[in-house]
């Protein structure tokens, strides 16, 4: 039954608004430690694929997709406000009136925003390391991120509204489960398919994108591409969460919600 994890996604959503009206510096700081996040998983999971892509062995999108997933352990057990997931938690708190639609699109600002700082702080910091600077080591992160600039506008905008409701299932469906193993394979599980079927996750685009962006990249990877990308994608990000996940769910319940009342 899905009406406690809906609980705790009403009480997560409150204690994000807590925090924001507590101190908006401290929960854009989470926001930038999200996207961070996602940063050590857009690495971990290039620099593995890029070993299986350099030997055109075709491991090397999957071994991608498997290493991605520590991205999501990161964010879930290390905190953090992610966007994406917040289109779920406070869509859902707004139509159960826990939270006004004000706040809701406060929340969503601030923490797009800290995502956008924290990606490029990442990019930086990886720049600095010159682990990125050599074509052996970065051409299967250029390939993608060049595909991902050249999709339609259309095909993106449908693939951010599946890969964020991919996402959102994949921090919501553990919330039904014991033990934090179990938790962290559906969660791994989650973000692979989602990986592994091409969708589009605006947040990590942003930290792939900025990392290409700051090393030498051909001149079909630019910002007009990002934005062409980016545009799209979070449109799709916000109706994946937001409708599918976060409406979705509360009309489904609403004879529940009724009977107890």
């Amino acid at each position: 039954m899905e009406i406690e994890p809906l609980s705790e996604v009403e009480k997560l959503a409150l204690k994000k608004l807590r925090i924001f009206k507590q101190s908006r510096l401290r929960y854009l700081s989470r926001a930038v430690l999200a996207s961070m996040f996602i940063g050590f998983g857009v690495i971990v999971a290039f620099k593995t694929g890029n070993f299986f892509y350099m030997e055109h062995s075709p491991f090397a999108y999957p071994m991608a997709a498997l290493t991605f997933g520590a991205a999501i352990i990161l964010i879930a057990y290390g905190g953090g406000d992610l966007f994406t997931g917040n289109t779920f938690y406070f869509t859902f708190a707004a139509l159960r009136k826990k939270m006004g639609w004000n706040d809701v699109g406060k929340l969503w600002i601030y923490s797009y925003v800290g995502n956008i700082l924290g990606a490029a702080l990442f990019a930086f910091l990886i720049y600095t390391t010159g682990l990125f600077e050599h074509p052996s080591v970065n051409s299967f992160l250029l390939s993608v991120v060049e595909k991902k600039l050249h999709a339609t506008t259309i095909e993106l905008f449908f693939r951010g509204i599946l890969c964020n409701w991919l996402v959102c299932l994949a921090f919501f469906i553990p919330l039904s489960l014991k033990g934090d193993g179990a938790r962290m394979f559906a969660m791994i599980l989650f973000v692979f398919c989602f990986f592994i079927s091409g969708y589009e996750h605006s947040i990590a685009n942003m930290c792939t994108f900025a990392i290409a962006l700051v090393h030498e990249h051909p001149e079909a990877i630019s910002m007009t591409g990002v934005i062409h990308n980016l545009i799209p994608v979070t449109i799709g990000n916000l109706l994946g969460g937001g409708l599918m996940m976060g409406w979705m769910y509360h009309y489904a319940n609403l004879p529940y919600y009724s009977d107890t009342q």
